[in-house]
């Protein structure tokens, strides 16, 4: 598979956190984020990707490889997601991919950062059998600070999904001393209550399984002081969703 290298830079199969069921995970090089708890810092470069004189035949080949878990996926409920560094930012392979593993009955979840323009999000987003759409910071100052871009066209785009209806679940990744702030919280309740239909969430605990990716990267690593959040907190804030009348998932 050496030459979706400028594309893709893993493929996890037996994945059970990116999505319902066992999933193959394809992961996407290039993010226009640069999230300081990113945990694939390594997906964040573009790099120089060439372009794929035959975009169909790449198609074929990265279908072969998904399809050779389809018995767990048949069995479990899973399929393949797209995921990342932000697979939206490779439109023309992502969305025939799509459109192949859905003519093969292929389950597929797209995992994005809403940061991308409207129409590409809406072309996958309505072919994907889910979305997996983060949601990390309100303000659009902080949100910049944090991850590199405003958070603007993320949450315009997450109200056109919604008015869309398109099958959509949340993901906040808890953060502390970047998104677990109670205003911050407050903010994103109040967001999603008044602009979206969506209530199923994921949050996110913050981990340090990257630690040793920013390393060997040499890159700085900007939250390597921070402790993951304890169980107590997280549960205060699954509470703080819950009785707003969401549904929520720790992990996943």
């Amino acid at each position: 598979m050496a030459n979706i290298v400028p594309y893709i830079f893993k493929i996890q199969r037996y994945s059970i956190h990116d999505g319902p069921g066992i999933r193959t995970t394809l992961f996407f090089q290039g993010c226009p984020l640069s999230c300081q708890w990113c945990h694939n810092p390594e997906s964040q470069a573009m790099g120089k990707v060439s372009e794929v004189k035959n975009i169909g035949e790449l198609v074929e080949s990265l279908v072969r490889e998904i399809e050779r878990d389809r018995i767990f996926y048949d069995e479990s409920g899973g399929g393949v997601t797209f995921s990342g560094g932000e697979p939206l930012a490779h439109p023309k392979l992502l969305l025939p991919l799509l459109s192949a593993c859905r003519k093969q009955e292929i389950h597929t979840c797209l995992d994005t950062s809403g940061f991308a323009p409207f129409n590409i999000l809406k072309a996958a987003a309505t072919v994907a059998d889910l979305v997996l759409f983060d949601i990390k910071i309100m303000e659009d100052q902080d949100h910049q600070t944090f991850t590199g871009k405003p958070v603007g066209q993320i949450l315009e785009n997450l109200k056109k999904l919604s008015h869309l209806g398109v099958g959509l679940k949340l993901r906040f990744p808890l953060i502390p001393t970047r998104t677990d702030t109670r205003d911050n919280i407050r903010q994103i309740i109040e967001f999603l209550t008044g602009q979206t239909h969506y209530r199923d969430i994921h949050i996110l605990p913050f981990h340090t399984s990257g630690d040793g990716k920013y390393e060997r990267l040499k890159m700085k690593n900007k939250l390597k002081h921070i402790s993951p959040p304890t169980d107590e907190r997280v549960e205060e804030v699954r509470q703080m969703f819950e009785v707003k009348g969401f549904n929520t998932t720790i992990g996943g």
